[in-house]
């Protein structure tokens, strides 16, 4: 076994196991937290949303992939490929949706107080709740067309007609459908790309603006810590840019996998890591910027040697 391989499965590997256990604690947290009838905020709601895009990302795309990178690639049958792809693709929408959904309602959190606003923000919640089932809903109806191309190889098909991705395949249509159904999984994808580029700038903006008037006033005024919103905005953004930088490597290694007739092994396993990366190491973002959750984990003697970034500050 050459040692590039080896590295390729051991990546693959921790990257599910991770992925799963780091999602299924914050299952547990809010598991807890909801029968123990505490009061959820609406970042924790849209959360419960991630993460569960998450754990079937981890599921549907890293078990499977994992299989085969261990040299099970004939294990699914049609209806198991068409499963498991469709699955994937709806992970991949809710994880890119709830992620812009996190940052638009945090940026008009912190918006400055005007008129304008001030309705938008008071009925904020409802409207997050409302885009989060549309999102769902969206991402069911779309991937319908999925089926269409995604199956499993049997023993008489010709192989001409077939794109291989290891443990599935996909079935070569003319180019016309091939642009129209890469356009209907794209476009959501880029309007949510677009809104989160908006929040994030409008974020940083009013973080920006919030620390000149800071700087402004008497040294006696300023607390040593920084407010809770500007916590929890540094939060999100960094989900933010973290999600984007996968993202764009995992949509380019798929792109380019379009482009070929046969895309190599290699690029499958790239693409492949790049669209764990983000389900894997979320959960630990989250972990490290609320106390709650870390709390929740760790022995109350361990938590004094770890200091504590937010309160369930996120609103």
């Amino acid at each position: 076994m050459a040692a590039s391989e080896l590295s390729v499965r051991v990546v693959i590997l921790s990257l599910t196991t991770i992925g799963f256990l780091g999602n299924f604690l914050l299952v547990y947290h809010y598991l807890f937290l909801y029968l123990a009838r505490h009061r959820l905020r609406s970042t924790d709601w849209v959360l419960m949303h991630l993460i569960v895009a998450n754990i079937l990302t981890v599921l549907f795309k890293g078990v499977p992939h994992t299989m085969a990178a261990f040299g099970l690639t004939d294990f699914l049958n049609d209806i198991g490929c068409k499963l498991v792809s469709s699955f994937h693709r709806i992970s991949r929408g809710v994880c890119i949706g709830s992620t812009c959904f996190l940052s638009v309602f945090q940026a008009i959190i912190i918006s400055p107080r005007d008129y304008r606003c001030s309705e938008l923000k008071i009925n904020s919640h409802k409207y997050i709740r409302y885009s989060v089932y549309l999102n769902w809903a969206i991402n069911f109806l779309i991937i319908t067309v999925n089926l269409m191309y995604v199956r499993a190889k049997s023993g008489n098909d010709n192989t001409t007609n077939l794109k291989s991705y290891l443990y599935c395949h996909s079935v070569r249509h003319d180019q016309t459908s091939d642009i129209l159904y890469a356009v209907l999984l794209s476009a959501p994808d880029i309007l949510f790309l677009g809104l989160m580029l908006w929040a994030s700038g409008s974020m940083v903006i009013t973080l920006h603006k919030h620390k000149q008037r800071m700087q402004q006033m008497p040294r006696a005024n300023i607390s040593s810590r920084s407010s809770p919103e500007s916590r929890a905005t540094k939060t999100i953004l960094l989900l933010v840019i973290t999600f984007v930088s996968f993202y764009t490597i995992s949509s380019a290694c798929q792109f380019l996998g379009a482009l070929m007739y046969t895309p190599s092994s290699s690029l499958v396993h790239v693409t492949a890591m790049a669209s764990l990366f983000f389900p894997t190491v979320c959960p630990f973002l989250l972990m490290s910027s609320d106390s709650s959750i870390s709390s929740h984990f760790l022995p109350s003697k361990m938590n004094r040697y770890f200091p504590k970034v937010s309160d369930r500050e996120l609103n």
